[in-house]
């Protein structure tokens, strides 16, 4: 499972601000407050639940699991486990926990509080979004499948101690467990709230909810048990709903806020990236999204490698990235640059259409053909889908346009003969965490060539297959390196096989306020859309 970038535009351009009037800075040179603002209230805070860019970071601040990230980077740190073993076999992991460790309501977490999110997020009575990450888990099957209440692979071994089994080696099994469905919560809360957990959040996070006003506020504030030292650095979080993108700019640009929670809207982009007042307040970054056109390879001409590899060497990626107003930066391979096992040396495709008409000629098709393009029918995308559609004209393929609703580009992908290219656009992948294999099992692997599946190439090679499948037995934490390196061969040689033209990897743009602190890779962290909270300042400089 992972994230579906809805639109290009609006996961391009996320953002967070400062309150104006921030209270007064402690003499530790923490404090003060932010203020965020959106359109759309926040439909839940519960980790089981929760499942969209907008209260990703949220519960990220109320919430912690037995992993975490440098703050600002993808690399993985114990979070409420204070360290891990993991056996020789892989199979095994057991988890130490931090001591004096505590819920918002003042009880000591444990290790059966451990035991009992996870199998919360795996009850199907919870319905969570994010079960089947925890799929490796043993007794998942059993536990999904409601023929069994609880996870046999978790044992609680004393307070201070939980033992994990997989039922095979997992590699991603330390980046679920910084998962917001492996955040731990506290059993007498959900109890207590039942459904309604989701607006009564209580955590072991930086910040609690104090307030919660529907459709128009909410506030975190402070924890003062946090246990990681020097964090929280904010006092409060103010969280203002209803506003409207355009509202917001012009609200920061007032100095009312601090920043829209909803990005920079995509009419004002280039207004504000050519305000140098405004651009100076901008970060980018990359985050973990690839843009990309499939090419089924059981319809042909696309069963012919020479076609696929022409149709890489015709599109011209960097005109394309131009029309969305450069909020992207071409892409020559499956990850995205932020991926581990992103090759920098892969040099890809260039754009060449002789080269392409070439090899067109050589596989048969001097004159080209007639071919389908399938397109969300959202802006930019219909957009982006008559850019291709220019560059395979000049190499002699007339691909007509096929500009239908979302679900019904889906629909289209799932079956084996319905559609023959796809621009991804809108509904590209974007990962939930940092690993690389989550760019592979369901939509490039075998496993995701299914009726209904997300590989809508159809490409399955059992080769990369096996080769997938010993990368994520690679569990040891000190070849984290070694396995990023094998992933990243896994799909450069991918690309020799052309079933993709990758063809940008969008940026993330966080404008805040000059009184936003904290260092630049908190604002586009990549694993906390839009920034992470815990870690930002504010200083008494407007």
């Amino acid at each position: 499972m992972m994230h579906w970038l809805k639109t290009t535009t609006a996961a391009a351009a996320l953002g967070i601000a400062l309150a104006a009037a921030a209270p007064a800075l402690a003499a530790d040179g923490q404090g003060g407050s932010i203020t965020v603002t959106y359109k759309d209230d926040v439909s839940t805070l519960d980790p089981a639940i929760g499942y969209d860019w907008q209260n990703f970071s949220m519960i990220k601040a109320l919430f912690d699991g037995l992993m975490d990230y440098e703050p600002g980077t993808a690399k993985l740190r114990p979070g409420l486990a204070e360290s891990y073993d993991i056996s020789e076999d892989g199979t095994v992991f057991t988890f130490h926990l931090r001591d004096g460790v505590k819920f918002h309501n003042g009880r000591a977490m444990t290790a059966d509080d451990v035991k009992y999110s996870l199998e919360r997020t795996v009850n199907p009575k919870t319905q969570s979004p994010g079960a089947g990450f925890l799929g490796s888990i043993k007794g998942y099957d059993e536990m999904s499948g409601g023929t069994a209440d609880s996870l046999s692979g978790v044992k609680v071994v004393d307070p201070k101690t939980v033992e994990i089994t997989l039922s095979r080696p997992d590699a991603t099994f330390l980046s679920v467990m910084a998962l917001n469905f492996s955040f731990v919560v506290p059993k007498e809360e959900v109890e207590k709230w039942g459904a309604d957990f989701g607006h009564h959040p209580v955590g072991t996070g930086a910040f609690k909810l104090t307030d919660w006003t529907i459709g128009q506020h909410l506030t975190f504030d402070r924890n003062p048990d946090y246990y990681r030292e020097g964090a929280p650095k904010l006092d409060e979080i103010n969280f203002e709903i209803g506003q409207e993108p355009i509202v917001s700019l012009l609200r920061f640009q007032n100095g009312e806020i601090d920043v829209p929670g909803d990005g920079i809207p995509p009419a004002k982009f280039v207004e504000v990236m050519n305000n140098p007042d405004l651009k100076k307040l901008v970060i980018e970054g990359g985050q973990l999204h690839t843009g990309y056109v499939t090419m089924n390879v059981k319809m042909a001409p696309f069963d012919d490698v020479r076609v696929r590899q022409a149709v890489n060497m015709a599109i011209n990626k960097a005109r394309i990235v131009q029309i969305i107003n450069n909020r992207a930066v071409p892409a020559n391979q499956p990850l995205p640059p932020a991926m581990p096992g992103y090759d920098k040396s892969y040099e890809g495709y260039a754009y060449d259409p002789e080269k392409a008409k070439a090899l067109l000629a050589e596989a048969g098709h001097p004159d080209g053909f007639e071919t389908e393009l399938f397109v969300a029918n959202v802006d930019p995308q219909p957009r982006i889908a008559q850019a291709i559609q220019q560059d395979l004209a000049a190499i002699g393929i007339k691909a007509s346009i096929q500009s239908l609703a979302q679900a019904n580009v889906i629909a289209a992908g799932g079956a084996e003969d319905q559609a023959p290219m796809i621009w991804s656009g809108g509904m590209a992948w974007i990962a939930d965490f940092p690993d690389p294999s989550n760019f592979y099992g369901p939509i490039l692997g075998c496993a995701g060539a299914v009726p209904g599946g997300w590989n809508w190439s159809w490409y399955c090679n059992a080769d990369m297959d096996k080769r997938a499948a010993a990368a994520d037995a690679m569990v040891d934490p000190a070849k984290a390196d070694e396995r990023a390196k094998v992933w990243g061969g896994i799909f450069t040689d991918i690309m020799k096989d052309a079933p993709w033209a990758p063809v940008f990897n969008e940026q993330r743009f966080t404008l805040h306020s000059a009184r936003m602190g904290g260092g630049d890779a908190l604002y586009v962290d990549p694993v906390a859309t839009p920034m992470n909270y815990r870690y930002v300042t504010v200083d008494d400089v407007q």
